[in-house]
């Protein structure tokens, strides 16, 4: 359970180092760049691919079952 609390955070901090970067790269637009040249950078940017790889990780901790306890809660797609 202390895995999965620990991995969350790990997954959140990811994420939110991701977004800051994307935020901070949209000063490239005022220098002329337009909406697909940006998007074309940062998704070239690997700090920018933080966010991305953050939200996976976020994602398998909350709804991949984990440890094989019965007692755990969790959410399940098919019961």
């Amino acid at each position: 359970m202390l895995g999965r609390v620990f991995a969350f955070l790990i997954g959140f901090g990811l994420t939110v180092i991701g977004f800051v970067y994307m935020i901070s790269y949209l000063n490239l637009m005022t220098i002329g760049y337009n909406f697909w040249e940006y998007v074309n950078f940062i998704s070239r940017r690997v700090e920018c691919l933080y966010a991305v790889l953050g939200i996976v990780i976020i994602f398998l901790t909350i709804f991949i079952p984990g440890g094989g306890k019965k007692n755990e809660l969790h959410l399940r797609y098919f019961d």
